[in-house]
């Protein structure tokens, strides 16, 4: 029986993001039972591109979810680092 490898920084980073979405998905449960058309699935990314804003804006510090993954917090336009 071998021991699973540790996740990687991109592991931990679809982890956090699916984690989120589902918060989403699961407001979508009204809809359950229906087939999702395309303006559904519309809804659904919209809202989870706005989330995504949101709890951006809500970071005690600004990339801290990109840092704690071990990814680099990209440069904001005009050279500064966020």
């Amino acid at each position: 029986m071998s021991q699973a490898a540790e996740p990687t920084g991109l592991d931990l980073l679809e982890l956090d993001i699916d984690c989120r979405l589902a918060e989403i998905w699961a407001q979508l449960a009204p809809w359950e039972g229906r087939p999702m058309k395309l303006a559904d699935v519309a809804v659904f990314m919209r809202a989870a591109y706005g989330k995504g804003y949101m709890d951006a804006l809500g970071e005690a510090k600004p990339g801290e979810m990109l840092s704690e993954h071990g990814y680099r917090i990209p440069q904001r336009k005009g050279g500064k680092t966020a």
